[in-house]
């Protein structure tokens, strides 16, 4: 849809050979776009190689107007279940590996908005529905991270990292309101994407009765990343489908606050966690 509008849009994957299909087709769709449509290559299951990333982005661009941070992985018994550092694979892609690629990015981001019209330099955090997966009152577990305790599906597991990433998406619009930038947690909705492409043939079936088509969560991202509805004061804020605003369940928001605010401060303590695992990558 950017392209189609003549924008240039890098596109950070994995697997280069379905990023350049991907892109082929996009190019085929709008022959007439003056648009770029761009490969990085970028393994959120690898921390080592994500500067790299980064550093090949810059060597290219002075600036950086909206980051979608729409990569993510649903743990599923035919993936692997941890990342190259160790870590569950929901939590290392979906949370970690993200964490990492934004704070690298939060550089270019602060010196675009000192240049740009306010309001339109933004960080958009694809979340999901966590009112369903959101664990009660802290979103997140951090006293069990890696599920050492107890047995964790899949689906739960995607659910509570997701969760994760509205935490951080909370914590960095506090951290960065200041510098002009306009954060934003989404949740797409409820998909028909290749993320679910390793569920058993019974679970497939039983989610095409719910799921609607990808550009419907398209619509919704890209309210958070280009609509002027938006402005600072509203950065935090949670987006429904297909483009709203909304709330979260109110025990979650407790997480959110400090104690001092009456919350119990769990956003805070995984950001900063996440801070210490990233610490050598940076």
């Amino acid at each position: 849809m950017l392209y189609s509008v003549n924008a240039k849009v890098y596109i950070a994957a994995r697997s280069e050979e379905k990023s350049r299909k991907a892109i082929s087709d996009i190019q085929t769709a709008y022959p007439s776009s003056k648009g770029s449509l761009i490969f990085l290559h970028l393994d959120l299951a690898d921390l080592t190689t994500i500067k790299a990333t980064v550093d090949e982005f810059l060597n290219k661009e002075s600036k950086l107007h909206v980051l979608f941070n729409n990569a993510g992985v649903m743990s599923v018994p035919t993936i692997p279940d941890r990342t190259v550092q160790g870590y569950e694979m929901n939590l290392g892609v979906n949370n970690v590996g993200t964490f990492l690629l934004t704070k690298l990015l939060t550089p270019v981001l602060i010196s675009t908005a000192r240049t740009e019209p306010a309001n339109t330099v933004r960080v958009v955090w694809v979340s999901s529905t966590i009112d369903l997966a959101g664990a009660k009152h802290v979103g997140v577990p951090l006293d069990d991270l890696d599920f050492h305790k107890r047995k964790v599906p899949g689906m739960e597991r995607y659910g509570l990292s997701k969760t994760g990433s509205w935490l951080h998406a909370v914590e960095y619009a506090k951290l960065h309101e200041a510098d002009g930038i306009v954060c934003m947690p989404v949740n797409p909705g409820n998909l028909n994407s290749e993320l679910g492409r390793e569920h058993t043939r019974f679970v497939q079936w039983i989610l095409r009765f719910i799921v609607h088509p990808v550009y419907l969560g398209a619509y919704s991202l890209l309210f958070a990343g280009l609509s002027p509805e938006i402005t600072i004061e509203k950065s935090g804020s949670f987006i429904w489908p297909w483009g709203r605003f909304g709330t979260v369940r109110q025990d979650l928001v407790a997480a959110t606050k400090s104690e001092a605010e009456s919350g119990n401060g769990n956003a805070k303590k995984f950001w900063d966690w996440t801070e210490e695992q990233i610490e050598k990558y940076v």
